[in-house]
């Protein structure tokens, strides 16, 4: 049961965008389209996962004094990884996502789960946690980049859904940095919404 509360805590209930607040700058930054974020999120999931492994596993061997720094090599050694398999064999997504990849070095969320959550717990629940979190974070990232993508551009997974017509005159704004915001902020209200109507139905 804790394995499966571990699953799924990231997902909704501590969902690491829409109730943490963590990872916000790729967030905001690659969501211009839906591809983008499956490619974000899958590279930072992959990250997550490794690490947090690594971390659960010699928790008890890395020193206290030290072990920030040994989590950050420990994450930047994935993230070498990812960013070189991307540039081999994704070259247009790699380029897409630019500086967002060398930067999940940094992201409070991989750094976060390992020392709050793997530094603490064995490993089937260091993992657990991990591709929750990352599950989470991924479906984060579409549901905003499939708004910003559509109203955007017309598009979703760059297939024309709205017609020529709307591609005409699109809402540009979207895909601007305000327009992130603005979505993002429509999405927080949203589950708002939702959490004071689960939580106080009665009232």
């Amino acid at each position: 049961m804790s394995l499966v509360r571990d699953l799924t805590n990231g997902i909704y209930r501590e969902n690491p965008v829409f109730k943490l607040a963590l990872g916000m700058c790729p967030f905001l930054a690659v969501t211009t389209s839906v591809e983008n974020a499956i490619g974000m999120g899958a590279a930072a999931t992959f990250v997550l996962i490794c690490s947090n492994f690594l971390v659960s596993l010699f928790r008890n061997l890395i020193p206290s004094k030290v072990r920030i720094p040994c989590y950050i090599v420990i994450i930047a050694t994935f993230v070498t990884l990812v960013d070189m398999v991307m540039n081999a064999y994704l070259p247009d997504l790699h380029r897409s996502l630019g500086i967002f990849i060398p930067l999940i070095v940094v992201n409070c969320i991989i750094l976060g789960r390992a020392e709050g959550f793997a530094n603490r717990h064995p490993v089937l629940n260091s993992l657990a946690d991990a591709v929750g979190m990352g599950v989470g974070f991924t479906l984060a990232m579409i549901i905003l980049a499939s708004f910003r993508e559509l109203l955007g551009n017309g598009t979703w997974l760059n297939i024309n859904v709205l017609g020529p017509s709307y591609q005409n005159q699109p809402l540009l704004i979207a895909i601007l940095a305000p327009g992130a915001f603005i979505l993002l902020g429509f999405i927080l209200g949203f589950f708002n919404i939702l959490e004071k109507r689960r939580g106080g139905g009665g009232q």
